[in-house]
């Protein structure tokens, strides 16, 4: 059995059975802003746990992962469910670090809304507005909670300018803080649509009172401005001329037209919150509840079937087909692999067969599949517990395990009418990393925990290198490889990293002449071939060529083939450095046999003992691999990254507006492969974690003599 009861959680787990009554929320934002805090906070103050755990001391609900809790920091996405007004929250919080944005992604796919945690003490970084940007492409609805108000510098005034700066319109606060006795803490809220206050001096829930008189002008400036931009957003076209008259608008009118626009993702409260003193965790939760949309409201992604063929729009009905799609994989030591799921249509039930379908991954080392399984139990994970429930409806998340196939982005439907939904974005992991384990058994167990972790990790790519032998990870960045690390660690993997090596080729830049003699007779049987052979270079892709162009016999026409395999087999062993020879074309153009002692294998010899005279005298040199880049960074950027391009030995190709995003650019180049080995790292560094880049092979071309 898979249910524990951990961290203080009380009572059973939250089931519902109506779309309607479920909110699927992601928590947002740049690490340290405070979601998990926060997350633990409103589990607290909803009863769903005893007493709020703290990062600090690894007690958390959503950082459970031991790399989480050494680092202090969330690196997974994590499920925190719970109920307010007879209504279940899926809270749903994500790392905040670049390096986890597949996390991030699983997230955003799995909700319906996000809200978006901006620190009063820190701002926000350059990457939570580009994701600002993101949800607005999608009409996403988006809400913003100020957290970190008892902290001495925080200043929540400056944070909703900052906010509006940056994310734009319709950007208001629906409470401003309110400042104790002491003149420094935060007591209370004022509540600017109610012109109410609501005092936690004496904790949860807030005693609600009238205003005093020294709290009025401050709440009815910004009471103004917030009531004009819900006005704007409302169906009655009257509102706006009726207040403008002077007519008071009823408190519950704007209410109502306030959670529309938000649902709408056309307007976004700011609702400042403390974690630590429970100052608007009460209002928080009343507004997820009451503005954010269902399941219902939201639209689902498209549906085909396995084989491709259309299929028709799905809704979020229950009594619908099955479709499900699986969000996140985990494997845990004790239960096995652990599967979050989106359940966008039907019923998901234990005991219930089930198709499974993974199209579409196969260059990140996840090969097609489709396999039929049969549920065991139906869980409501709450971080790392597992509480069994009776079933998961439409709208709703839950988690299963012991799946034998299934893995992140796979999609869960009905065994008799498999169907696939189209993937979410994946972002490209640029990062190498080459790993060795240290001995036979450590091999062994380094291969099932690589299953693993690739299973649920799309933004982890496995590569055995065939030509440096070398077993690479490709990873998003340093932190996410030191993540990948640590479970390969925690699993008994002994292991270390080495430098990577990128694969180089050979070529000749001259012309030259070769001649191969292997005779050999020691009694018996024995061994005599010889030949001559011109060695031409070709120009870059051209590959290999072999001319015959033997007179007379020289060569008997029976080894010849031999000659070229003798030349192809000493190609692929390399002349100067190990590394494959490529753009040739070699001539026979004379030779010797022996009627008794040559044979097929002495002209093989022959032929590689010519090609290796050949390059003593025709100048060989080492190609490198050269990959076009697009890199997509910000405006400001743009010449920094140019520069650094530049001193890559790269050439830049040119620049242009990006034309899916206002305001940044794509910087076009072609910069040797062996120069962008921690460019993923330093990009990052550049722009402040806004910039991305995409690269593909465009050829070889010669190494500079002085790094050859």
């Amino acid at each position: 059995m898979a249910q524990k009861n951990e961290k203080g959680v009380t009572g059973g787990a939250p089931v519902v059975t109506e779309p309607g009554r479920v909110r699927n929320v992601v928590l947002v934002g740049h690490s340290g802003a405070g979601k998990t805090t926060l997350v633990e906070a409103l589990l607290a103050a909803s009863g769903t746990i005893g007493r709020a755990g703290a990062v600090t001391e690894g007690t958390t609900v959503c950082d459970h992962d031991p790399a989480a809790v050494r680092q202090q920091r969330s690196v997974s996405l994590a499920c925190a469910p719970l109920v307010h007004r007879d209504v279940k929250v899926n809270l749903l919080d994500t790392p905040g670090y670049g390096d986890f944005v597949g996390e991030l992604r699983a997230g955003l796919r799995a909700a319906d809304a996000a809200l978006f945690v901006v620190s009063a003490v820190d701002g926000m970084d350059a990457a939570t507005a580009a994701l600002w940007e993101e949800c607005a492409a999608v009409d996403m609805p988006r809400a913003v909670a100020v957290s970190r108000l008892d902290h001495p510098r925080a200043d929540f005034d400056e944070a909703v300018a900052l906010c509006q700066r940056v994310f734009g319109d319709n950007v208001l606060p629906l409470y401003l803080p309110m400042l104790g006795d002491d003149g420094e803490s935060v007591a209370g809220l004022m509540g600017l649509i109610t012109r109410r206050v609501f005092d936690y001096s004496g904790g949860l829930p807030a005693a609600v009172r009238e205003p005093d008189p020294q709290h009025l002008p401050a709440i009815q400036e910004s009471r103004d401005e917030l009531i004009e931009g819900i006005i704007a957003e409302s169906e009655d076209e009257t509102l706006m001329d009726r207040y403008l008259g002077g007519e008071e608008i009823n408190p519950e009118v704007l209410i109502t037209d306030l959670e529309t626009a938000v649902a709408r993702g056309h307007f976004y409260p700011v609702v400042p919150v403390c974690a630590e003193t429970g100052v608007g965790l009460d209002a928080l939760l009343d507004g997820l509840v009451a503005a954010f949309p269902s399941p219902l409201e939201h639209d689902l992604p498209a549906v085909t079937g396995v084989d491709g063929s259309p299929r028709p729009p799905l809704t979020c009905d229950p009594d619908g087909p099955l479709v499900a799609e699986v969000v996140k994989t985990t494997v845990d030591r004790h239960v096995g692999r652990v599967s979050l799921v989106r359940v966008f249509s039907g019923t998901l039930r234990p005991d219930q067969v089930i198709h499974v379908s993974g199209h579409g991954m196969a260059e990140r080392g996840h090969p097609d599949h489709d396999a039929d399984e049969r549920v065991g139990h139906v869980y409501s994970p709450l971080g790392a517990t597992l509480r069994e429930v009776s079933a998961c409806v439409a709208g709703d998340l839950c988690a299963i395990t012991k799946s034998g196939s299934a893995e992140t982005g796979d999609t869960i439907s009905a065994k008799d009418d498999p169907l696939l939904i189209a993937p979410w974005e994946m972002p490209e992991p640029l990062l190498p990393v080459a790993i060795v384990a240290r001995s036979r058994a450590d091999e062994d167990a380094l291969a099932r925990n690589l299953s693993r972790l690739v299973a649920g990790d799309p933004t982890l790519r496995l590569e055995r290198n065939p030509e440096t032998h070398q077993l690479v990870l490709w990873c998003m960045g340093e932190a996410h490889a030191d993540v990948v690390l640590d479970r390969l660690r925690g699993g008994g993997v002994e292991l270390d990293t080495e430098p990577v090596r990128v694969p180089l080729r050979e070529t000749f830049t001259a012309a030259a002449r070769g001649h191969g003699r292997h005779v050999k007779q020691s009694g018996g049987h024995g061994q005599y071939a010889v030949c001559d052979i011109e060695v031409e270079p070709l120009p870059r892709g051209s590959g290999f060529e072999f001319v015959d162009r033997v007179v007379g016999g020289a060569v008997p026409h029976n080894y010849i083939p031999s000659v070229e395999k003798g030349v192809r087999a000493q190609m692929e062993r390399g002349l100067i450095a190990g590394y494959p020879v490529v753009d040739l074309r070699v001539t026979l153009v004379d030779g010797k046999a022996h009627s008794v002692d040559s044979s097929d294998a002495a002209f093989q010899t022959a032929g590689a003992l010519a090609l290796r005279d050949a390059a003593e005298k025709g100048q060989p040199a080492l190609l490198e691999p050269v990959d076009e880049i697009t890199v997509r960074v910000p405006d400001s950027s743009v010449g920094a990254v140019m520069g650094d391009l530049s001193g890559r030995r790269g050439r830049v190709l040119g620049t242009e507006p990006d034309p899916d995003a206002e305001g940044r650019t794509l910087v076009r180049a072609e910069v040797p492969a062996t120069e962008l080995l921690r460019y993923a790292v330093e990009l990052r560094s550049m722009t402040a974690g806004t910039g991305t880049f995409r690269r593909e092979f465009a050829r070889h071309e010669p190494m500079p003599a002085h790094l050859a």
